[in-house]
């Protein structure tokens, strides 16, 4: 139970860090938000193929793989061992098979919020 509520403290702080600096850098910044949450992913992409996220996913669990980050990771994770099994046409397939479940659970929910909360247009 106590490394239940460990695990669970560790995601939180992990993954609160993410979001922290990632409003840092909206409030003290002229980046866009768009422009990190590319950052985002691409420093996920970096990272995982570094060597240097798995550790970070290892110790926090969701805590590193629900942020963009984690997606990064996911997209340079599966090009890496679908170039190994596929060979170059990997690279272009093994990322999208890596996050499709990811992928199509957004597109599922946000279906599913659009339905649910009937959304309106900007003015």
């Amino acid at each position: 139970m106590l490394d239940m509520i460990f695990m669970y403290i560790k995601a939180f702080v992990v993954g609160g860090i993410l979001c922290a600096i990632g409003q840092i850098l909206i409030l003290k910044t002229q980046l866009t938000s768009s422009r990190i949450l590319v950052g985002y992913v691409t420093a996920g992409v970096i990272l995982g193929a570094l060597g240097l996220y798995k550790p970070l996913i290892d110790f926090a669990g969701a805590g590193a793989t629900v942020p963009l980050t984690g997606f990064g990771y996911s997209l340079a994770h599966g090009a890496m061992e679908a170039i190994e099994t596929d060979g170059i046409l990997g690279a272009f397939t093994g990322g999208v098979t890596a996050a499709a479940g990811g992928i199509a659970a957004a597109v599922f929910f946000g279906y599913l919020a659009a339905i649910l909360f009937k959304p309106k247009m900007k003015s």
